[in-house]
């Protein structure tokens, strides 16, 4: 069989986990594949996706020696080949490789601790297991830390990464963890430098959530790397900018002042403008804004969509526009089409009066008003 089911992640069906399947036959032999396909399939339906792991894991489980230790050495027995050590990003692997990592918290958490914790290690090469270390982080947290601390400087990239994932303080879908979000900084000056995007990416991640708590104690460790000077300039860079993303959208002035931009520098909002006006639910305009200053400056040019609710309030979103110059011989003029989409998934757009702010360098120089419609009305 090869029917998809009805799940906003579409990698549960008859296909992979026959893949799964087949990978625990080739690895233990007593495995019944066919009785796990029979039971675990027809379970799938009406659960979300993390509710379907622990589904699938339930259906392993019944499969396996009950004692913990012996239960392991099945599951690593019946892992797939690691994941391509060749490749540095984008190979997260595949979700229903995430069994191992349940079971550990289920079953050697409490009594099998470092058993587990060398589990957690063999499976993320194959499928990450950051959802999975942070439950050890909240029960033994200097043990795990200690392991972490190891981690750093393991040869496989995939492990390198879980230490910095798996501590994120706001790691999406995941379990909060009640460690000082100060506490992993010092595994981030390890991992800052490391040659793989996949780790890098995870570290400016890692930042980004800190900005959120401490901005000043970000900039001064990404002012401190770039003093060491152990990461390539334009991986730093990149990294920079991917931590700072939401100062930056904030107009928060010292984030402003480390990518080069001056919040006071002296531009001039010549115009902004929105085409057409109206607009219609459904359709795009085009954003336009105009500056001007009397001496070469760098900008950061973003523009700040204020949407109208039917109660009044107002909510606001950040968009990003241009990274320029402008120059005093001319003006610089950048544009955007924007889409005002009516179905989005994060927001519901409703017709009324809306806005737009001119944001430059992190600083709102000027606004413009303009009107959304029904769909179907002022369409373009």
């Amino acid at each position: 069989m090869s029917e998809r089911f009805s799940l906003k992640d579409h990698l549960f069906n008859a296909e992979s986990l026959g893949d799964l399947a087949a990978e625990y036959a080739a690895g233990l032999q007593d495995f019944d594949a066919e009785g796990f396909l029979a039971q675990v399939l027809p379970g799938l339906e009406g659960r979300e996706l993390l509710e379907r792991l622990d589904w699938i894991a339930d259906c392993i489980e019944t499969r396996l020696p009950p004692d913990f230790p012996a239960m392991a050495d099945a599951l690593e027995a019946a892992m797939p080949p690691e994941l391509d050590p060749a490749r540095t990003d984008d190979d997260f692997g595949r979700f229903i490789h995430s069994v191992p990592g349940i079971l550990a918290v289920r079953h050697g958490m409490e009594h099998h601790r470092e058993r587990a914790l060398d589990l957690l290690e063999a499976a993320t090469k194959r499928f990450s297991m950051e959802l999975y270390i942070r439950p050890f982080l909240n029960r033994w947290p200097e043990e795990t830390l200690r392991r972490l601390e190891r981690w750093c400087t393991s040869s496989n990239y995939h492990v390198r990464r879980l230490v910095s994932e798996g501590t994120r303080p706001r790691l999406p879908w995941a379990k909060s963890i009640t460690l000082d979000p100060m506490v992993p900084l010092r595994f981030l000056d390890a991992l800052h430098a490391d040659p793989t995007r996949y780790v890098t990416r995870s570290v400016a991640n890692h930042l980004n959530d800190i900005s959120k708590l401490d901005p000043e104690r970000v900039l001064g460790m990404l002012t401190a790397w770039r003093e060491a000077g152990r990461q390539q300039d334009a991986e730093l860079a990149w990294m920079t900018r991917h931590a700072l993303r939401t100062l930056i959208k904030a107009g928060h002035p010292g984030a402003m002042a480390h990518l080069g931009y001056d919040a006071d520098a002296p531009v001039r909002l010549e115009a902004i403008t929105v085409t057409p006006d109206p607009v219609a639910i459904g359709g795009r305009a085009t954003v336009e804004i105009v500056l001007s200053a009397p001496e070469r400056t760098p900008v950061l040019v973003d523009y700040l969509l204020w949407f109208h609710k039917p109660d009044r309030a107002e909510t606001c979103k950040v968009f990003k526009l241009k990274q320029a110059e402008v120059t005093p011989d001319r003006p610089l003029r950048v544009a955007k089409t924007h889409v005002f989409p009516e179905n989005a998934t994060t927001f519901t757009l409703y017709p009324g009066p809306h806005r737009i702010s001119a944001q430059v360098n992190g600083k709102i120089l000027g606004e413009v008003a303009f009107s959304l419609t029904e769909s179907g009305r002022g369409r373009t």
